[in-house]
């Protein structure tokens, strides 16, 4: 009984904490979003950006009452979250390194900081070269037939899908890093499966990019270049800690 009651409280022990680390997440989210808003438009003349280097003109509408409200907030929200990266990866480290070994504690910090910078690069190549080429190819479908005036609803969410999503895509050698650290990734595995893995990637690319094959080589090649960093970071891993 006692050691039933010993189990209780350490279950409910976990959950406190995953309660007060969720909620600092959210308060870092909050600040974040909130230091995001202040300075929001300038936030917003740095997204807008894309839309003014384009050969064909681009207009964006605002087609509600309150758009442009919820749109800066919607903005300041992501931005929000962007900010507050660093302080999420910091909670989540802090809820499950208890429960790590001490050999497994040493990639902490490589871990975070491969993340953070990861997400940041993968974020800047959508920002300089997905989304230039992406408006480039929509605006050209409308040339001499209809004007394009598109909504700015329609445009940011656009704008977040890409950029959220090169962020997401550019982890690859971080989950190489977490898999082959807890012995689940080998090189000889990732070199055997390279062929699968090409077409994932061009498929992963023709649902991130405009449908046309150049915008998808472009998405293709970095992912590539990212698998075989993965192998690097795998054969670093395993040499480390040999199985």
């Amino acid at each position: 009984m006692n050691q039933d009651s010993t189990t209780d409280m350490g279950f409910l022990d976990h959950l406190e904490e995953l309660r007060w680390r969720i909620v600092k997440a959210l308060i870092a989210i909050l600040v974040g979003s909130a230091i995001s808003f202040a300075y929001i438009d300038e936030v917003l003349a740095f997204l807008l950006q894309p839309t003014k280097n384009t050969s064909n003109p681009i207009h964006l509408q605002v087609l509600a009452v309150q758009g442009m409200f919820m749109t800066k907030w919607f903005i300041a929200f992501i931005s929000g979250f962007i900010l507050a990266l660093p302080v999420l990866i910091y909670q989540i480290w802090k809820f499950v390194s208890p429960g790590l070994k001490m050999n497994e504690k040493r990639y902490a910090f490589p871990v975070v900081f491969f993340s953070f910078s990861s997400f940041v690069i993968g974020v800047s190549f959508g920002y300089y070269v997905l989304i230039p080429y992406s408006l480039e190819f929509f605006s050209g479908m409308g040339v001499g037939l209809v004007e394009n005036n598109f909504s700015i609803n329609y445009y940011f969410s656009f704008l977040t899908w890409l950029l959220l999503g090169s962020g997401l895509v550019f982890q690859l050698p971080v989950i190489s890093l977490l898999l082959s650290a807890i012995g689940l990734l080998t090189p000889p595995f990732m070199r055997h499966y390279r062929r699968h893995s090409i077409i994932v990637i061009l498929i992963l690319s023709s649902f991130i990019t405009p449908p046309d094959p150049m915008s998808m080589v472009i998405m293709a090649f970095p992912l590539m270049l990212l698998y075989e960093i993965s192998i690097g970071v795998s054969w670093v891993v395993n040499r480390r800690d040999p199985v």
